[in-house]
């Protein structure tokens, strides 16, 4: 099988050669800084580079912008742009973009690596809960839901708006294979926020939204850092395909989560914080994740980004239990 033909088979929960060996996510700049200095060419930075050499399979991703780069930004991380309806009206001519040509080229280009098969293609847009917190700070995004509900509807409107115009832009030159909604809205206790909200304020656009990507066969899927749980039905109610990184160290189990929604597809889970830790903790990780990902429907993958605790020695082993592992089903 090729690297296309791989991920539709485990996706699709249909007969596959091996598992994916895959990073899904970048790793951090610093853990390849200190790669650079332990062995890893120095000649070799980009993500897709570093897959290549390491012979792994590869997944090319693109993150949508919805807002331009004229678009005024917070003074600190997590703090507002806007306040009120009046200032999101007032930047509206910086937000919901054409596709770029950044964007057109990168889908023309690795479009056709992925018709050969040798590439998955994903893509990132923000989220029904993601977006709104970019704009409105994330504490003031929060209570946005209690007294500024005008807003949140309106906002959350024009973002699904603009999606249907971006995917079926997207999808007059290539089709990817999958996209992720980014929208990180749980914490290591679970959501953020409570279904009654979930079902008012996102679970409508969602249901505008993803019978578009179910036309063109794209899997849609949450990305959503912490215990998703609790969401996971809420994003099954709106007919999601799947979810990730399914964090460990949130509490997260991947067997429950798997008996509680067969049918949903799964990436990450494998705990980030044993890959320093040894062999015998790195295989103890594996056999836990091997029974549910040998029935299909979930890509075994670092839980997040590796971060720089972790050395190049420390991945070149998980990387060979990975390659041994791959074929054990």
């Amino acid at each position: 099988m090729n690297t296309r033909e791989r991920f539709k088979a485990v996706m699709n929960f249909q007969p596959f050669d091996r598992f994916p060996i895959v990073e899904w996510a970048g790793w951090w700049d610093k853990t390849v800084e200190r790669w650079h200095k332990e062995g890893l060419p120095v000649n070799l930075s980009d993500r897709y580079e570093i897959n290549r050499y390491l012979g792994m399979d590869i997944y090319k991703q693109i993150w949508v912008p919805v807002r331009t780069q004229k678009c005024p930004g917070p003074v600190s991380y997590g703090a507002p742009i806007i306040h009120n309806l009046q200032e999101y009206q007032s930047i509206s001519k910086y937000l919901y973009p054409s596709l770029s040509d950044e964007s057109k080229n990168f889908f023309k280009n690795f479009g056709k690596e992925q018709e050969k098969g040798e590439i998955v293609l994903w893509f990132t847009l923000d989220g029904f809960f993601w977006f709104a917190r970019t704009l409105l700070g994330i504490e003031p995004h929060l209570y946005s839901f209690y007294d500024q509900t005008e807003l949140i509807h309106k906002i959350n409107n024009d973002l699904s708006n603009w999606m249907i115009k971006i995917i079926e832009e997207i999808c007059s030159i290539c089709i990817p294979d999958f996209m992720t909604f980014a929208e990180d809205m749980s914490y290591n206790n679970g959501p953020m926020i409570s279904k009654e909200i979930f079902d008012e304020f996102m679970a409508p656009y969602y249901r505008k939204i993803v019978p578009i990507f179910k036309k063109w066969e794209i899997l849609s899927i949450i990305d959503s850092d912490g215990n998703i749980t609790i969401p996971a039905s809420w994003f099954e109610e709106v007919d999601l395909d799947g979810i990730l990184p399914l964090e460990r160290q949130s509490g997260l189990d991947i067997v429950k989560l798997r008996a509680d929604h067969p049918k949903m597809r799964f990436i990450g889970h494998f705990d980030k914080m044993t890959m320093n830790k040894g062999e015998q903790a790195m295989r103890k990780e594996f056999e836990r994740l091997l029974p549910v990902a040998s029935k299909g429907g979930f890509i075994i993958s670092c839980d997040h980004q590796t971060p720089p605790g972790v050395s190049y020695q420390d991945y070149l082993l998980y990387l060979r239990l990975f390659k041994e592992y791959a074929y054990i089903k």
